[in-house]
């Protein structure tokens, strides 16, 4: 199997890595409760798209 001749130094090997970085998520609010909340997600009352789809953890009512 091939090995590297010399060891690759750090700087190099961090080099090839700057590509890889980390992505904030995309946050949208709720038209109803205003409720932010990750795309095509639930919102923690149960709201999707301004419209109640899970019961409880109502805390508006």
């Amino acid at each position: 199997m091939p090995n590297p001749k010399r060891k690759l130094s750090n700087t190099r090997r961090d080099k090839r890595r700057t590509h890889y970085k980390g992505v904030a998520p995309t946050i949208a609010v709720d038209p109803t409760s205003g409720e932010t909340h990750l795309y095509h997600r639930v919102t923690a009352n149960g709201y999707y798209k301004g419209k109640k789809v899970l019961p409880g953890n109502d805390s508006e009512a």
